[in-house]
């Protein structure tokens, strides 16, 4: 993680997604940009909540993690998001755990801070609201998507997900197999099972099998399977 002081570029990350009237003047010196490489963990779950986040550029993963070790992903983020918008509500630990799928920028400023300025700001805590909404719109959805969708649906949607960013350019393209348990836990199934459906998208040309990884051969084919952003 990389933290910037960056007045400027911030301020033109706001005016790009017209959300500037989010902070009011007092505010702008606390906020900072915050770069994170691919794979690097943004928050943990359990751990205290220190800052607010917007993302701004870039694709974030969204998972809980069971007191038995099993993983489920919930949503992945793409701009404009908030990172820590209902633990700042709810003055509580971190809730789940957050992890850059790509190159990743985000506004940062401390809950403290926010809780000192922005406590009455109409439009932020507007935007709050709206974005808290729709989270659990998204939950609800995600519910039923696992309960409707087969297994075939969400590995497809997962593999668009975590293989593209939110302009779908190519992170890498492929999924390391080393991690296929973890995989099977966050789309809710079992391994075997998940390595018979792997193998169907094999023959069928849609993903192959390559030196430790599942490399992605035809996107199209995955994008139709899933039907839609499962996780997003």
């Amino acid at each position: 993680m990389t933290e910037i002081n960056a007045t400027e570029q911030i301020e033109r990350y706001l005016r790009s997604y017209k959300v500037e009237t989010l902070f009011t003047d007092e505010i702008i010196p606390y906020l900072n940009l915050f770069e994170f490489e691919k794979g690097e963990q943004i928050c943990s779950q359990g751990e205290p909540v220190e800052y607010l986040y917007i993302l701004v550029k870039g694709k974030v993963k969204i998972f809980t993690t069971s007191e038995e070790g099993k993983t489920l992903i919930l949503s992945f983020k793409t701009p404009i998001e908030v990172i820590g918008d209902i633990e700042y509500v709810q003055e509580i630990d971190t809730i789940n755990t957050v992890e850059a799928v790509s190159s990743v920028v985000m506004i940062g400023v401390r809950q403290t801070v926010v809780r000192r300025f922005l406590k009455d700001h109409s439009p932020f805590l507007q935007f709050l609201l709206k974005i808290i909404a729709r989270k659990f719109y998204i939950k609800s959805q995600f519910m039923r998507h696992n309960i409707l969708y087969p297994v075939e649906t969400r590995l497809a949607s997962y593999l668009v997900s975590v293989a593209y960013d939110e302009n779908e350019a190519l992170v890498n393209g492929k999924v390391s197999t080393s991690n296929l348990t973890d995989i099977a836990n966050l789309i809710g199934t079992s391994y075997r099972h998940l390595n018979r459906v792997i193998k169907d998208f094999c023959i069928k040309g849609m993903v192959e099998r390559n030196n430790g990884a599942i490399v992605i051969k035809d996107l199209e084919g995955l994008k139709s399977l899933a039907k839609e952003d499962l996780y997003e």
